[in-house]
């Protein structure tokens, strides 16, 4: 029997998902329409029926396509630091560096789509649907409870719902700076260098986020009624001097 070339297919597929990546990036999910995907990827709209059935296993599939890599690359990554450890706790600060560090990693893709792909992951963070939301929250569940638990290991006496806070702070810093520089513009009166903006923003974010986890516990007033958490008063969570 002969064989079947499939490159066409698989480039049209590739087309797709490259054009329906960039303008969901730059206009939205409910801002981009079929057209405007297949007006970029240069196909028909029964073209993108075939492969992908709707617009919402479209953006599935584009999430798929680079976000199994990255959490796969996660955990192998923190699957390396605890079997380093013989288990002891691996340290925070490579903690983090495994989560944050290969998503900067990514980001630094400016070829081949993976800094498209980070500002989208931004953009998704800050506005998303709740079809995304749903989406997202089940690709990242068994990667977050990995390194939360890695956390929770690495600083004992840190409350774990105060490292719950600091992760979601995390998260949003790191989106922020990925979505671009705009903001950074409207309060510095100078130019940047964008063509490499991975090499700008790691050293500068990694430092930044290392900073929000080794910061004091915050004070926080108790409910009425309520007795104020014992070691709140502490000006430096236990455990920390390690990060």
């Amino acid at each position: 029997m002969a064989s079947v070339d499939l490159k066409p297919s698989l480039d049209t597929r590739n087309r797709i998902l490259d054009a329906a990546e960039v303008l969901f990036m730059e206009n939205g999910f409910d801002a981009t329409s079929m057209r405007m995907i297949t007006t970029r990827a240069e196909c028909n709209l029964a073209s993108v029926n075939y492969h992908f059935g709707s617009k919402e296993q479209l953006i599935q599939e584009v999430f798929h396509r680079r976000l199994t890599w990255l959490n796969q690359e996660r955990l192998r990554v923190l699957d390396e630091l605890e079997a380093a450890t013989r288990g002891a706790p691996v340290k925070p600060r490579l903690i983090l560096d495994a989560f944050f560090g290969v998503a900067l990693k990514l980001a630094s893709d400016t070829e081949h789509g993976g800094y498209t792909f980070m500002r989208l992951l931004s953009r998704t963070n800050t506005e998303p649907s709740q079809f995304i939301r749903n989406f997202l929250a089940e690709e990242y569940a068994a990667v977050l409870d990995r390194f939360k638990a890695a956390l929770f290991r690495a600083l004992p006496e840190v409350p774990q719902q105060e490292i719950i806070w600091r992760l979601h702070f995390m998260f949003g810093a790191m989106s922020y700076a990925i979505a671009g520089t705009d903001a950074l513009k409207l309060v510095a009166d100078c130019d940047f260098d964008e063509n490499d903006p991975a090499a700008a923003i790691a050293p500068r974010l990694m430092s930044f986020l290392l900073g929000g986890l080794r910061a004091p516990l915050p004070e926080i007033p108790p409910k009425p009624g309520m007795k104020k958490p014992a070691g709140q008063s502490r000006t430096r969570p236990p455990g920390t001097a390690a990060v």
